[in-house]
């Protein structure tokens, strides 16, 4: 396993003549749950619309998997995003028409993946985050905390270098949310899969193994779990949050 997802060196991003994102020198390790936490305007957002390959950078560089994006071609771009990224948005964005299951599969199926292969990756996958049983459901069948955990099983079914969730709890109640987290964490420790966390929440935070800080489009500070348990790494989390000047919005 290649020991870097993702690096950056003095990346820089502007809108005109505000400069969102200000050198910022980064890495995300290979099997990492990290969260990016900041105010509104600190550039959270931004960040990881560039390191997605969403959005484009204005200066410095960027590194996914040891390839440099701005090497890659505007086809290759988009196909690299769909092999080797996987997408967890705040709305869900699943379709309505399509059960469950075809929704988790989608991604196989626009790649032409044999049914026995994606029954293979389906599995596994729907078995750890608890729901197997509302395969042959519709969208519209099932709760908030079903959609995003089904949304986050299609973010992972293409085996991606890494995770990108927008706010993953932020439609969800505290009992849904919580489930959501915890089974993120098994995901990530099952699998192995890198998860990148853009949130405000200081409870979402303190599921991470690192939450990096942003302000005024720098990174300002970054705390490692390590051996904590979950709530003193909370506790330390809300400190910090304290210290750059309140809530994280």
């Amino acid at each position: 396993m290649m020991e870097h997802v993702i690096q950056t060196k003095n990346l820089t991003k502007k809108y005109g003549p505000a400069t969102v994102l200000k050198n910022v020198d980064l890495t995300i390790r290979a099997g990492e749950f990290t969260a990016i936490m900041g105010p509104s305007g600190s550039g959270k957002s931004t960040l990881m619309n560039v390191l997605s390959t969403i959005d484009q950078f204005t200066g410095g560089e960027v590194w996914v998997e040891g390839k440099a994006i701005l090497d890659l071609k505007k086809k290759s771009l988009r196909q690299f995003r769909q092999e080797r990224m996987g997408f967890i948005f705040q709305d869900y964005n699943l379709l309505d028409t399509m059960t469950v299951k075809e929704n988790i599969l989608l991604p196989l199926s626009l790649r032409k993946y044999k049914s026995e292969e994606m029954e293979k990756r389906l599995q596994p996958i729907v078995d750890a985050l608890g729901i197997s049983e509302i395969l042959a459901k519709y969208p519209n069948e099932i709760s908030g905390g079903q959609k995003q955990r089904v949304a986050s099983a299609r973010a992972i079914v293409t085996n991606p270098a890494i995770v990108f969730a927008d706010e993953p709890t932020g439609a969800l109640d505290s009992r849904s949310a919580t489930q959501l987290l915890a089974q993120l964490v098994d995901l990530n420790r099952a699998f192995g899969t890198t998860i990148l966390m853009v949130t405000h929440d200081v409870y979402a935070a303190s599921y991470c193994q690192r939450v990096i800080f942003l302000r005024d489009g720098g990174i300002v500070n970054e705390l490692y779990a390590g051996e904590q348990n979950q709530r003193a790494f909370y506790d330390r989390i809300l400190e910090t949050q304290s210290l750059m000047g309140g809530k994280l919005r």
